[in-house]
C-alpha cells in the first residue's frame, strides 16, 4: 500500500515451471504498516480470518532485465483471490479500474511522474547508525540546474540513467535539484499503467544502486524542515483511444484548451481536497506543503505559475495538466487513480472551469487550500461521495483504516522537538 516492491526471488527455471501461473503470498502485505506490522480493524484481512494467502499473478508484459543485478529480471504482477478475480484493494487493481472507466469514454492516459530524491555520502548503515541526523548530502548548497555540483554524483547519476534506459525505463536527463545533494531523473511519459509500474521500477531501483555506490537516498517528503521537500509532480493528458491523437488541444477556444481538458481539469480542482491523501499519503507528507518552497499551499490552476497546486503546460500536442501536490513518497497507482477519477468526474458532470489564477498563490486570500493535515485529508476523503462511487466503498474504507493508523501512530511517538521545547522548561 506504500508503494514499495515486494515479493520474492525465485530461479528462472521454477518461475518457468510453477510461478508463471500466480505465486502464494500472505494476504496482510495488504495490510501491513510502513514497519511491516499487521494494522488490526481491516476487513480484508486480519488475524480474525488468519491471515490466508492471496496470489499475485503475473504481468508478462512487466518482464525486464534489471541490469545493475546479475542475472536478473524483474516482472510485476496482479492481486488476485482464490478465484482469480483481482482484489479490490490491491495499488494496481485500483488504477486500472480508473483506466476502464476512462477507455469506456473513448480515451487513455498518458502521464509522467517527475521524482525527486536526495543523496547522501553517508551509506544507508551509517544513516542508520546516526538515527537519520547529520547525514551527510554530497552537495553543500542549492545546486538547482548546476552543472558542476552534479560532476560530484555524476557516477552514481549515470549508472541511474544508463540502468533505466537498458530496463526499458527511458530517461530523459537528470539534473540538480533546490537542496542542497537533491537531484530530479525525469522519465519518458508512457500509458497510466505503465508508467506507475516504471515509477515504482525506477524508485527500487534508484534505492537499489545508491546502495551499491556506498550512498544513501530519500524519496521523503520533507526529511528537514529547512531544506526544499521531494516533490513528485504528476503530468496527464488524455488522448483518443481510437485515433491515437490528443484531445486536450483546441487552438481555437479557451486558449488552446479543449472543451474536455477544462471539464477534466475542473474535475481535478473540484477533487483536489477529497483526494489529497492519495497524493499525501503520511504524516510526513503535509510538512512539504510550505509558502515559498515551490511544493503548493493552494489547490488552483494556473498557466505556467508555479505557486499553484495545478499548472497548465505544453504547447500543441504536448499540452497537458501538471499537479503539483504530490510528494516523492506518494504510491503512484493511487495517485494516478485519483487524478483520473477526478478528471473524469468533470467531464462526466461536464464541469465548467473556473478562470487560471494569476500572480503568486502563497499570498492570495480566499484560494481553496491543500490540506494542511493527515487529519484533515483523511476526514475529506472519508466523506467524498464522488470517491465513494468511483473506488466503492471496500477500497476507500480500507485507505482511511490505514491512514488513521499511521496518524495514531505519529500522536502516541514522543519526537526530539518535544524533548528540546519541554525536557526542562515545562
Amino acid at each position: 500500500m506504500q508503494g514499495r516492491l515486494v515479493g520474492k526471488r525465485v530461479t528462472g527455471s521454477f518461475f518457468l515451471d510453477s510461478v508463471v501461473g500466480g505465486m502464494h503470498v500472505c494476504d496482510y502485505l495488504l495490510t501491513v504498516d510502513m514497519e511491516m506490522e499487521p494494522i488490526p480493524g481491516f476487513e480484508f484481512a486480519s488475524w480474525d480470518l488468519g491471515y490466508g494467502d492471496l496470489s499475485v499473478r503475473p504481468d508478462l508484459g512487466t518482464l525486464r532485465r534489471i541490469p545493475w543485478l546479475p542475472g536478473t529480471a524483474l516482472i510485476l504482477g496482479d492481486a488476485v483471490d482464490h478465484h482469480g478475480h483481482e482484489i479490490p484493494v490491491s495499488p494496481r487493481t485500483i488504477l486500472k479500474k480508473q483506466i476502464d472507466r476512462l477507455q469506456s469514454h473513448g480515451y487513455t492516459a498518458r502521464i509522467g511522474s517527475e521524482l525527486e530524491f536526495y543523496v547522501f555520502d553517508d551509506s544507508f548503515e551509517v544513516a542508520r547508525q546516526k538515527e537519520y541526523r547529520d547525514v551527510k548530502t554530497t552537495g553543500w548548497y542549492i545546486e538547482d540546474y548546476h552543472l558542476f555540483q552534479t560532476t560530484k554524483v555524476e557516477p552514481l547519476m549515470r549508472a541511474i540513467r544508463n540502468g533505466m534506459d537498458d530496463a526499458g525505463i527511458p530517461v530523459e536527463f537528470s539534473k540538480g535539484e533546490w537542496g542542497p545533494g537533491q537531484s530530479e531523473i525525469n522519465l519518458r511519459f508512457a500509458e497510466a499503467l505503465e508508467m506507475a509500474d516504471r515509477h515504482v521500477i525506477y524508485k527500487n531501483g534508484v534505492k537499489e544502486m545508491a546502495y551499491l555506490h556506498g550512498k544513501a537516498t530519500t524519496f521523503m517528503a520533507k526529511w528537514r524542515e529547512d531544506l526544499a521537500g521531494n516533490s513528485c509532480h504528476v503530468h496527464t493528458s488524455l488522448w483518443d483511444k481510437e485515433a491515437g491523437k490528443p484531445v486536450f488541444l483546441n487552438d481555437a477556444l479557451n486558449g488552446g484548451m479543449s472543451d474536455i481538458f477544462c471539464s477534466f481539469l475542473a474535475g481535478q480542482l473540484a477533487l483536489a481536497r477529497e483526494m489529497t491523501y492519495f497524493l499525501a499519503p503520511f504524516v510526513n507528507s503535509y510538512k512539504r506543503f510550505q509558502s515559498g518552497t515551490f511544493a503548493p499551499t493552494k489547490a488552483v490552476w494556473s498557466r505556467d505559475n508555479r505557486t499553484a497546486g495545478f499548472r497548465v503546460v505544453g504547447m500543441g500536442p504536448s499540452m497537458r495538466v501538471e499537479c503539483r501536490i504530490p510528494g516523492a513518497d506518494v504510491n503512484p497507482y493511487l495517485a494516478f487513480a485519483a487524478l483520473l477519477a477526478a478528471g473524469l468526474y468533470g467531464i462526466e458532470k461536464d464541469l465548467e472551469l473556473e478562470p487560471p489564477f494569476e500572480g503568486n498563490a502563497y499570498e492570495a486570500p480566499d484560494l481553496q487550500s491543500v490540506p494542511t493535515s493527515i487529519s484533515e485529508a483523511l476526514g475529506m476523503l472519508d466523506e467524498s461521495a464522488v470517491l465513494r462511487d468511483a473506488f466503492g466503498d471496500e477500497v476507500i474504507d480500507h485507505y482511511v483504516h490505514a491512514g488513521r493508523w499511521e496518524q495514531a501512530e505519529f500522536e502516541r511517538r514522543v519526537t526530539d522537538w518535544e524533548r528540546i521545547r519541554y525536557f526542562e522548561r515545562a
